[in-house]
C-alpha cells in the first residue's frame, strides 16, 4: 500500500487539538496521504460534495458503521490487493452517509461496531493505514 495513492475524504473539521495531534503524527508516517475535508451539511449536500470530490480514477470506500469489520492483518491485505489503484477513504458527516453514495461504494468499511465521532474515525483509520502499511513491510509494529 503506498499512502500517496490513497486519500481521506472527510466531512468535517477536526476541533480537538489532541485529535489533531494524532493525525499530523500519522500524516508524518504516511507521506503522501492526504486528507480533504468537506463542509458540514445535509447528507445529501455533503454526498454531491462527495461525488465532486471523487477523481474519476478513485476506488471509494465508504466507511460505515454497517460496512464489514476486519482484523489489521486482514485489512492489510486488502489494501495490497488493490495494488497501484488509487483508493478514497470516505468518512461522512455526523447524520451519516445517503444509501445512494453507500451503493456506489467499492468497499463498505466498518471501523468497529461502535459509533465513533468522525474525528476519532478519522484517527483510527490513519492508524490502521499505518499499521497495514507496517505490517506488509514486516515491521514489529503490528504485534498480534
Amino acid at each position: 500500500m503506498n499512502p500517496a495513492r490513497c486519500r481521506i475524504l472527510a466531512v468535517g473539521k477536526v476541533r480537538k487539538s489532541w485529535v489533531q495531534e494524532g493525525i499530523a503524527l500519522y500524516l508524518k508516517r504516511l507521506p503522501g496521504l492526504t486528507i480533504t475535508e468537506l463542509r458540514d451539511s445535509t447528507p445529501e449536500k455533503e454526498a454531491e460534495a462527495i461525488r465532486q470530490a471523487l477523481r474519476p480514477d478513485e476506488v471509494p470506500v465508504i466507511l460505515m458503521e454497517q460496512g464489514k469489520t476486519i482484523d489489521s492483518v486482514t485489512f492489510a491485505s486488502r489494501l495490497g490487493g488493490y495494488g497501484s489503484q488509487r483508493l478514497a477513504f470516505v468518512i461522512g458527516g455526523a447524520d451519516g452517509i445517503t444509501a445512494e453514495l453507500k451503493a456506489s461504494a467499492a468497499w463498505q468499511l466498518s471501523l468497529s461496531p461502535m459509533t465513533f465521532p468522525h474525528e476519532l474515525a478519522r484517527l483510527l483509520l490513519l492508524e490502521q493505514l499505518f499499521r497495514a502499511q507496517t505490517i506488509r513491510a514486516g515491521s514489529p509494529y503490528h504485534r498480534a
